[in-house]
């Protein structure tokens, strides 16, 4: 005996695709809104670079410049106020030197959580995580303190080397490298690997996501830091690029144009290490995944 199964009607196909016309319109609808709350300080960044303190301060607000001038980033860039383009190299070097410094101790203090057993493993797991509870502000003093000690006052090193070493990204890798698959690791020691050799071999490159999305998260953190590097630096050559702009916020006078215009300059980097590495980040997030 043969079922008969009715095709659906008319009706029916018309209500499931106006269903989900709507669920489109909706979800689009509010992807939009919070795009917009994220644009518009971002634009209003961008074009009251253009204004002068006046037009800043105009009522009604125009988010729009209605006579552009170049007089801020001039100024800015001319070293007139501030040595910026100086500032910002020594923001690059600490970034990217302690993104480096991290992914290396992170990666390798992962590794040793999560392919080796040793005494007090678990001991140490935990207190690792109860690291996280402890605002960096409980720290500074005792940090500041030592880094007076070790002669670091005023210095780049003073700035990357407390930072270099991350609880959470020692945490990070450990999750990412404890789904590598055993079996390659005793495949690599037959094959007469050595355990720097697996780390190398096996541990990173099938790491490479996690490595990635690390990367990007300490080196906007460094970055953008400002607490940190105010209390080390000292010299305005040398300090970054958040501090110098906040030597631009006097007691009676405040440049707002250049503040603007150089945060949005500041932005660059963070918008092209986006794009060039959305791709990347995203692809590998799924390496060192085992098939079942």
């Amino acid at each position: 005996m043969r079922l008969a199964i009715s095709p659906p009607s008319d009706s029916a196909v018309r209500k499931s695709l106006y269903m989900k016309l709507v669920e489109a319109t909706v979800v689009y609808a509010v992807l939009f809104f919070f795009a917009l709350l994220v644009g518009i300080p971002f634009l209003y960044m961008f074009t009251g670079s253009f204004k002068t303190n006046g037009q800043l301060f105009s009522w009604p607000v125009n988010l729009l410049a209605p006579e552009p001038t170049m007089n801020n980033y001039e100024r800015l860039l001319s070293g007139e106020e501030i040595p910026y383009l100086q500032q910002m190299g020594n923001s690059v070097i600490i970034a990217v030197s302690q993104s480096a410094l991290t992914l290396l101790f992170a990666s390798m203090v992962g590794w040793g959580f999560a392919k080796y057993e040793f005494r007090g493993k678990t001991f140490l797991t935990i207190f690792l995580l109860f690291t996280f509870a402890i605002p960096f502000q409980v720290t500074l003093v005792p940090l500041f303190q030592m880094i007076v000690r070790l002669g670091l006052l005023d210095s780049f090193l003073g700035v990357i080397l407390p930072s270099s070493v991350s609880a959470f990204g020692a945490f990070f890798m450990r999750q990412a490298m404890v789904s590598i698959p055993q079996e390659l690791l005793d495949a690599g020691r037959i094959d007469g690997a050595s355990e720097w050799g697996l780390f190398w071999r096996i541990g990173i490159p099938l790491s490479r996501g996690a490595l990635s999305i690390l990367c990007v998260l300490v080196f906007l953190t460094a970055w953008n830091d400002y607490l940190w590097p105010l209390i080390v630096l000292r010299t305005p050559e040398k300090f970054t690029y958040p501090v110098g702009l906040a030597t631009l916020k006097g007691l009676y006078k405040i440049e707002y144009g250049m503040i603007l215009g150089g945060a949005f300059i500041a932005t660059l980097p963070i918008v092209l290490i986006f794009v060039a590495g959305r791709n990347q980040i995203l692809d590998n997030l799924t390496i060192g995944a085992v098939k079942q």
